[in-house]
């Protein structure tokens, strides 16, 4: 069995009311993703280093290292998601994509991948985060006219 088989993957889908480029700058502008997600220095430019911070844990350091892997304008947005260290350490993958729907707003699909068989507290946590941040936070800056 090849290591690709042996990983996890959280899988999203949200119909959202808005058009594909107001709900991409809420994923790419740092302002706004501090708003429903965490602080960060993202700029939107392939290979771009950066990093997601929020308060730390007893459990974890508040720190995501990240790297733009793809990007393709109000469509795709891919990047490297790490974090952690020893046996709770976290080297995943964070890919969006937008989909006009035909009523104007945007299907936002989120796959978050790459999460091995010992990252079991870690997937669980990331897809009840990513439930509540995408899911209703997201949703109220955007309905807030982000």
């Amino acid at each position: 069995m090849n290591a690709k088989a042996e990983t996890q993957s959280i899988s999203l889908e949200y119909d959202l009311p808005f058009p594909p480029d107001k709900v991409w700058r809420a994923l790419t502008e740092p302002k706004l993703l501090e708003t429903w997600l965490m602080a960060t220095d993202m700029r939107p430019l392939v290979g771009h280093r950066f990093t997601f911070k929020t308060a730390p844990t007893q459990w974890w350091d508040g720190i995501v290292h990240c790297e733009i892997l793809e990007l393709e304008l109000h469509k795709r947005l891919r990047y490297s998601w790490r974090s952690g260290s020893g046996s709770s350490r976290v080297d995943t993958v964070v890919d969006w994509t937008l989909t006009p729907t035909p009523s104007g707003g945007t299907r936002l699909a989120l796959e978050h991948s790459g999460f091995l068989p010992a990252n079991k507290p870690a997937i669980d946590g990331a897809r009840m985060g990513w439930q509540r941040m995408v899911g209703e936070r997201l949703r109220e800056v955007l309905a807030r006219g982000a």
